[in-house]
């Protein structure tokens, strides 16, 4: 088979969203699977809706589309807030989407009017993680305005939290959101179908609170892909976290010096490295780079050590362990190393 490939069991992913569906729906909260990782891999995200899932959550419309065309059947949203310039796009082919800038919501009303459809919104409201959303103190103004808009029906308050300033999803700041969704509801008449707290790094949030309060929705990925939480990148007990496997061939194997010879500078990366003299070793150069994976990411599943890389190689301490060319290495991926190895047109995806 070529390398370097990763290889997915399709199996363990529906083991964890099903563990998960169930997980989270015994006290009312429903899940939304988080496709961006994958890029919308029409493959799984049929896995995922076999699994339970009723709604795919996307942050690029090209992976909607995909999935869309593919004939897959599920709601569809929009996780990033929508560009200005893709609203017409947005009202396509999502059927919700995540919003908080008021201009960009208009414009999505001016098309869904076009297209005579109705764009259901969920408004971010920011928490203290300084992604996006609107300030609490302008809800109010931004629901009175929403509500004002022909083609956008108001389907949810929403946060993010645990991203940009990796800020913890606490019960504080889910009563906070509890609140303001409660506070709208009243003031407007309304009932909100989805108020989302969060994503993957609730799971501590959901296993030590007494009360869900009003959070019903959540945004899954990391959980479901690599069955993990990810304040701490803890497993979730019950889950594979080995769902994805990437595999490199080894292109050269020898015996060397630990400490490379002639004056130190810059590396490739502009930075200048730092060596260890551990006399010789074996070593293994990989069919691998960082053009193809974010490498800080992978962790060798039989020992050996990862080196360094550049952009076509990394660089292996075997051990003791025999690696001959030809042979092939297993790595798991953090999320980071997943989403880069996904994106990469170089590296190829096996269903297994």
């Amino acid at each position: 088979m070529s390398t370097p490939r990763i290889e997915i069991d399709l199996r363990k992913i529906a083991h964890n969203v099903s563990r998960l569906v169930e997980m989270y729906g015994a006290r009312g909260i429903g899940v939304s699977a988080v496709t961006k990782v994958v890029r919308g891999n029409p493959e799984i995200a049929a896995v995922l809706v076999d699994a339970g899932i009723a709604m795919l959550a996307d942050s690029r419309i090209a992976n909607i589309r995909r999935m869309r065309d593919a004939g897959i059947e599920a709601q569809f949203l929009l996780l990033r807030t929508p560009f200005l310039s893709q609203a017409e796009a947005v009202v396509q082919y999502a059927d919700l989407s995540l919003n908080s800038d008021l201009s960009v919501i208009a414009e999505l009303s001016r098309f869904a009017l076009l297209a005579h459809v109705e764009h259901r919104i969920i408004l971010m409201v920011e928490l203290g993680d300084l992604r996006e959303g609107l300030m609490p103190q302008d809800v109010h103004h931004a629901v009175d305005s929403v509500l004002a808009l022909e083609g956008i029906e108001l389907a949810g308050i929403g946060t993010n939290l645990a991203c940009f300033g990796g800020i913890k999803p606490d019960d504080e700041k889910m009563e906070h959101l509890s609140r303001i969704a409660r506070e709208t509801e009243v003031e407007f008449g309304l009932s909100l179908p989805f108020v989302s707290g969060g994503n993957s790094a609730n799971y501590q949030w959901f296993q030590s609170t007494r009360h869900v309060g009003r959070i019903n929705h959540l945004r899954l990925g990391e959980s479901i892909f690599l069955g993990c939480e990810t304040l701490q990148r803890e497993p979730i007990p019950g889950l594979f976290t080995d769902a994805f496997s990437l595999f490199a061939e080894v292109i050269e194997s020898s015996i060397k010096p630990s400490l490379p010879d002639g004056e130190i500078c810059q590396d490739v990366s502009g930075q200048v490295p730092a060596f260890e003299d551990r006399g010789p070793m074996r070593r293994a150069i990989l069919g691998l780079g960082r053009q193809d994976v974010l490498v800080s990411g992978l962790t060798p599943r039989d020992g050996v050590e990862i080196l360094g890389a550049s952009s076509d190689h990394v660089l292996v301490d075997t051990r003791d362990l025999a690696y001959a060319a030809g042979d092939e290495m297993a790595f798991d991926l953090n999320y980071g190393a997943l989403l880069s190895a996904m994106t990469s047109p170089y590296v190829e995806t096996t269903v297994v």
